[in-house]
């Protein structure tokens, strides 16, 4: 399974102090060197991490393939269509967001959708969408004729997150935590299940399948299972590790995690 490193929190640090380090251009070599297989890196419309010279360097000199997220408006297709990445992943962005919190809307932007990937595939640049699990994001993605899509796995990342919690320092009774964590496992397997069917369903009618969000070293190894999913994109869990252990160890520590 590939694993590609979204390098957006280093970015992140540095605008906390609006300073010239950690600079992600940085992470390039070291990322190569434990074993990621591509670059991801999410240009905002609000530039609240990666700006626009980060990624026309991150672009230019990767020596591993770009997946470029953003946003489906002209403004960012155009920039996108100009630095020509390996891959553009279309998003969809709030600006009062912390992080992206679902998929796209795909039966409400038909046009711009539209729009928008045809501009990319003319550029030569693979086009992956951002969704829910829902079989009718997969047809409409068939439908606009990308190659990819990128499942969101927040609901399941927040599923294991309260499940595997220390619930004992809650209010419940013994008996009640039992239930809660019987629920939350019932509610684990089903995401899971999901996934597995939608993946397979996805690569049956040939869209390549990646997925992403929320996840981590602890909750990544029941999606790895799945052996329909190509590729996964992690980097916040990445990166937050990478304190206490470095970056180069904890992008190999969690690729460790991906062999099947």
């Amino acid at each position: 399974m590939l694993l590609g490193v979204n390098i957006d929190h280093i970015a992140v640090l540095r605008e906390a102090r609006k300073i010239a380090e950690p600079d992600p251009l940085d992470a390039l070599g070291i990322c190569k060197r434990a074993g990621a297989d591509q670059i991801t890196i999410h240009l905002r419309e609000d530039r609240r991490h990666i700006q626009d010279k980060d990624a026309q360097n991150i672009i230019e000199l990767s020596a591993l393939p770009v997946n470029l997220e953003c946003a489906i408006s002209p403004e960012m297709i155009k920039i996108a269509c100009e630095l020509k990445p390996h891959r553009v992943t279309l998003v969809p962005e709030k600006r009062e967001e912390v992080t992206t919190e679902g998929g796209l809307y795909i039966q409400g932007e038909q046009v711009q959708l539209k729009e928008a990937i045809k501009s990319l595939q003319a550029h030569e640049i693979e086009v992956s969408l951002f969704i829910d699990l829902s079989l009718d994001a997969i047809r409409a993605s068939i439908a606009l004729g990308v190659e990819w899509i990128e499942f969101h796995t927040g609901h399941y990342a927040n599923i294991y997150a309260m499940l595997y919690s220390n619930l004992s320092k809650t209010h419940h009774s013994i008996p009640e935590l039992e239930l809660c964590r019987t629920d939350l496992k019932k509610m684990l397997k089903e995401e899971l299940c999901k996934l597995r069917l939608l993946s397979c369903e996805a690569m049956e009618q040939g869209l390549r399948v990646a997925a992403g969000h929320g996840l981590t070293m602890q909750n990544v190894k029941d999606i790895v299972e799945i052996e329909t999913i190509e590729e996964l994109n992690i980097g916040q869990s990445i990166v937050a590790r990478a304190i206490y252990v470095g970056l180069e160890q904890s992008i190999h520590d969690i690729k460790t995690q991906m062999i099947r």
